[in-house]
């Protein structure tokens, strides 16, 4: 059974930058794809930034030049490196093994103005 654990989230201006780490187990996580979603209020979960087993990399237009995903195969963990953070990034944000049907708790991110 699978487990994500998501961490590192909180509260930050505008401009700043916060890391996530997912902490995924119960799973070969070496082989698996693993994506970054977010839900803000009254919208619908978007995947923001997806990473293969390969290390290929891809992100929403929205995201993209800001945001880094990354994983440590060795520490079965995927990160969310997100710099100049504006306030519609406000969102909880999850980590999913991709083609996986689990979820984490999630963890809050709040940038203010």
């Amino acid at each position: 059974q699978v487990q994500l654990v998501e961490s590192g989230g909180g509260l930050v201006q505008a401009g700043g930058s916060l890391r996530l780490s997912c902490a995924v187990s119960g799973i070969i996580f070496s082989i698996n794809a693993m994506g970054w979603y977010r839900q803000a209020p009254g919208k619908q979960r978007e995947l923001v930034a997806a990473i293969t087993s390969g290390g290929s990399t891809d992100y929403s237009d929205s995201v993209k030049g800001r945001f880094t995903i990354a994983r440590d195969n060795a520490k079965n963990t995927v990160y969310l490196q997100m710099n100049s953070l504006k306030p519609e990034d406000t969102a909880v944000y999850y980590c999913k093994v991709q083609g996986g049907r689990s979820w984490g708790q999630g963890t809050q991110v709040t940038v203010s103005s």
